[in-house]
């Protein structure tokens, strides 16, 4: 539970949400862990926010996605399309800081929650709009979520595995992922740019775009030699012996990460195969097949916890292939503080934000839908006869 008092670098800011699934409530679930009160505005349709029914569910019966986006917010259930839901919309934003939202272009104007109507209401208002292509441009209209998005931007053909040459699906969102916290760098570039100016601004942060941003250590042979990057001899992708992943001899796995070549020096000799080291300076690609060769059938002779013995005494990057279990059982991430257990024992990601002073104190507790509808309708100074007939015809 957040402790009353204790200060946190968000505490006062007032964040709207109206955003779903990942990239929006993960950015502004950044912000409520720091302090910010954040509403997550979610559509009166008996639902509300989709990840509160998708994936595992813990005994509680709250999805374990849904309670590591929601914490610690509150929940307002408002039909947008509700003369007095669009109204209350309206008084909120007068004293808000921040908008989120992630509809297609096009949708906040009809709802009259774009940033041109909000804005007018409230001039030091920063709003972003996260989507899959931008507010303009060819794709702007095009529906998309995170596969769509990396499919367009190059990276599915970047995921190409190095025995088939297909292209796979992406095990991480890359795109919800980067836009979430690019957006999130931008919302406080905003707030920190309004100190001087008063005045907020409107961000119009794609997917794509945060894609594409992401690619310097990949796009030499565009840029270069304007070509498609060749994945399977790319450095990144497995083209370098240094850089790659090799099967033990249980039919486990381990993985090299580390090309530089005195990591190669280090590793090689104490395998006895300097004659090997020459070959590690070359180029990644057809040239080092000779190295990632000899190492496919190297570690093949010894299961995964023999090379852990034997490679823990070396300076080499290197790792073990893991669970996602096992890295969040493991006592490095708990010395992180990466899981908490709440009081009813069940278990949250930690904040990855660690600050000195004024650490994040993120609150456990997650919304029901629509909790805090009235409370904020009244905050908002509707009477009760307003609400109750908001309520009865379920705009909150």
């Amino acid at each position: 539970m957040r402790l009353a008092g204790t200060p946190m670098k968000l505490a006062g800011l007032k964040v709207l949400d109206l955003s779903a699934f990942l990239p929006g409530p993960h950015l502004t679930l950044m912000m409520a862990d720091h302090g910010a009160e954040v509403i997550m505005v979610e559509p009166a349709n008996g639902l509300g926010e989709p990840t509160r029914e998708i994936g595992w569910k813990t005994e509680d019966g709250v999805s374990v996605w849904f309670r590591n986006i929601a914490r610690g917010k509150k929940s307002l259930k408002l039909n947008l399309k509700d003369e007095d839901g669009r109204a209350l919309l309206h008084a909120l934003v007068e004293d808000a800081d921040v908008v989120v939202e992630a509809f297609r272009p096009g949708v906040a104007k009809r709802l009259a929650a774009d940033y041109a109507t909000l804005s007018a209401i409230n001039p030091a208002l920063v709003y972003c709009s996260i989507s899959a292509f931008g507010q303009d441009g060819e794709y702007a209209a095009r529906p998309a979520h995170d596969l769509t998005v990396q499919a367009m931007a190059g990276l599915v053909d970047l995921n190409r595995g190095l025995e088939d040459g297909k292209p796979a699906s992406p095990n991480m969102p890359v795109a919800d992922m980067a836009a979430s916290l690019m957006a999130l760098s931008a919302i406080l570039m905003a707030l920190h740019r309004r100190h001087a100016t008063g005045e907020g601004d409107f961000i119009d942060m794609a997917m794509y775009d945060a894609c594409l941003a992401w690619t310097p250590n990949v796009t030499g042979p565009v840029f270069a030699d304007d070509v498609r990057p060749p994945v399977k001899d790319m450095r990144s992708f497995g083209g370098a012996g240094m850089y790659h992943v090799y099967e033990t001899r249980d039919g486990r796995h381990l993985v090299l990460g580390g090309s530089e070549v005195k990591f190669a020096a280090n590793l090689l000799l104490a395998l006895g195969r300097e004659d090997l080291i020459e070959i590690a300076k070359r180029d990644p690609g057809p040239g080092q097949a000779p190295l990632r060769d000899f190492f496919k059938e190297e570690f093949s002779r010894k299961t995964l916890s023999e090379w852990e013995a034997f490679l823990t005494g070396i300076d080499v990057c290197w790792a073990p292939v893991r669970s996602l279990k096992d890295a969040f059982d493991d006592p490095h991430t708990a010395a992180r503080d990466m899981v908490l257990e709440d009081s009813n024992g069940n278990r949250h990601i930690g904040p990855p934000i660690r600050f000195a002073k004024e650490p994040a104190r993120p609150d456990p507790l997650t919304p029901e839908f629509g909790e805090h509808s009235e409370a904020l309708a009244r905050e908002a100074g509707f009477d009760e006869a307003r609400i109750a007939a908001m309520k009865a015809r379920g705009a909150i």
